[in-house]
């Protein structure tokens, strides 16, 4: 091995299991989104930096355990039209988590969020995806 460095960044992800139901209005009759269910509901969040930090990290998986606490406090086993302020669906509440990582987490980290991904199902998810800051 040389030592090259390659251009590029680094990428780093942790996902966060939590199991919730939702219901989404505006549905027409009979869709079956539209009456209460739930899912058992992964979101993973995604972390990038140009450089790591000592001892060689984008950010210490350590320092993304309040977004276990939020989610354990806030959406596990909760209906999520009662907690959200938008229609629950994957793509609002990934947008819904992005937001709150990067107001209340990510001041405080060397890495930066690049997108969060919500997946209802093990076939389905929705993402979303921050613009380059």
């Amino acid at each position: 091995m040389s030592g090259l460095v390659l251009p590029g960044r680094y990428r780093i992800a942790k996902t966060f299991r939590f199991e919730a139901a939702h219901f989404l209005p505006g549905l027409p009759e009979g869709h079956q989104c539209a009456r209460m269910h739930g899912h058992s509901y992964e979101a993973a969040f995604v972390l990038a930096a140009d450089r790591l930090t000592e001892p060689g990290f984008v950010t210490d998986f350590g320092d993304l355990g309040l977004v276990k606490k939020m989610i354990d406090g806030t959406l596990d086993h909760r209906v999520l039209n009662d907690v959200l302020p938008i229609a629950p669906t994957s793509e609002n509440l990934a947008a819904w988590l992005a937001g709150w990582f990067v107001e209340q987490l990510e001041p405080g980290l060397p890495g930066r969020l690049v997108s969060v991904r919500v997946s209802e199902t093990r076939t389905s998810w929705a993402e979303f995806v921050l613009e380059e800051r």
